[in-house]
C-alpha cells in the first residue's frame, strides 16, 4: 500500500488544515526573532505534528472504527499533544510572529472585559480540573459517545473541546506565566495534577471491567481490525484510560517539581531592541 495513502485525509477540515497552518507559519516567524531553544522547537513541532496527524489523516478512518483507537486519539488531542506545545513555552514566540497589526487587536482582545472573564472562569484551579476529567467522561458516556460517532458535527466538536481544554489545563499546570491572567504556585499545579488522576483511573477501571458492550457503535459501523471483540476493545482503551491518561501527570508533576528545585532562566531570547 502507498505510504502516501496513510497521511490523506479520511474527512477532509479546511478548519484544522488552516488553524495548524497558520500556528506553524507564526511560529517560524517569531523564531526569528525570539531565537528558541532546539527542544522548544523539538516540543512544539512534535506536539503540533501528533495533533495533525490524529486529526487529519487515516488515522481519524480507524479511530472511528475502533474504540481503543479513539482512545488514543483522545489521549494526543487532550494529553500529549497539548503537553508537548505548552512545555517549549510558545506563546512569545508566536506572539512575536504576529503581524504588528494583529498584535495591536490582540492587546485590545485582551482587555476586553467579558473575554477576562471567561479566561479567568476557565483558569481558576477547582474550575479547569472539572472541566478536564468532566469533558472525558461527557464524552464517553454511551449516548454521548455513540451521538457524537455519528454526528460529524458533534465529533468535531467533541475533538476540538478536548484539544483546547488540554492547552488550558496543561498551559496552566506545566507553564507559570501562560498569560492566562492568573500565577498558580507549584503546590497549587502539582495538587491540580494529582486531582485529575482519580477520575481517569476509575472511568478507565469502570470500562476495562465492564461485562457488556458500552459503545454499540463500533460494531454497527463495523470495526477496522478484525479479530478483536467489542469487550476486548473496550478493555484495551480502559487500559489506554486507566494507565496512560495517569502517567502524562505524573511526568508533568516530575517536571514542575524539577523546575521548582533548579529554577532556571527562560531559553528564550527576544528581539534586539
Amino acid at each position: 500500500m502507498d505510504v502516501l495513502y496513510w497521511f490523506t485525509p479520511w474527512e477532509e477540515s479546511i478548519i484544522v488544515v488552516a488553524a495548524i497552518s497558520i500556528v506553524a507559519i507564526l511560529f517560524l516567524r517569531g523564531c526569528v526573532n525570539c531565537k528558541p531553544s532546539f527542544n522548544q522547537k523539538l516540543y512544539f513541532w512534535i506536539g503540533l505534528i501528533s495533533i495533525y496527524l490524529v486529526s487529519h489523516t487515516q488515522f481519524d478512518y480507524y479511530s472511528q472504527h475502533q474504540f481503543f483507537i479513539h482512545r488514543l486519539q483522545h489521549l494526543v488531542l487532550h494529553h500529549l499533544g497539548p503537553f508537548l506545545i505548552v512545555l517549549s513555552s510558545p506563546l512569545p514566540i508566536l506572539f512575536n510572529g504576529v503581524p504588528e497589526k494583529g498584535r495591536y487587536w490582540g492587546k485590545l482582545a485582551a482587555r476586553w472585559k467579558p473575554l477576562q472573564f471567561l479566561v479567568s472562569f476557565l483558569c481558576n484551579p477547582v474550575i479547569a480540573v472539572i472541566f478536564f476529567s468532566g469533558l472525558v467522561g461527557f464524552w464517553l458516556l454511551p449516548p454521548i459517545h455513540f451521538t457524537a460517532m455519528i454526528d460529524w458535527r458533534l465529533y468535531r466538536l467533541m475533538n476540538w473541546s478536548m484539544f483546547i481544554n488540554g492547552l488550558i489545563f496543561w498551559g496552566l499546570v506545566l507553564n507559570p506565566a501562560t498569560g492566562f491572567f492568573t500565577h498558580l504556585s507549584a503546590g497549587t499545579r502539582i495538587a491540580m495534577m494529582f486531582a485529575v488522576i482519580p477520575p481517569q483511573i476509575i472511568l478507565g477501571a469502570m470500562i476495562f471491567f465492564a461485562s457488556h458492550e458500552l459503545y454499540p457503535i463500533y460494531t454497527v459501523c463495523g470495526r477496522a481490525i478484525g479479530g478483536l471483540n467489542a469487550i476486548e476493545d473496550q478493555q484495551i482503551g480502559g487500559i489506554i484510560l486507566w494507565v496512560h491518561g495517569a502517567m502524562m501527570s505524573a511526568v508533568g508533576i516530575l517536571i514542575v517539581v524539577r523546575k521548582e528545585l533548579m529554577p532556571q532562566n527562560s531559553p528564550i531570547k527576544g528581539p534586539a531592541s
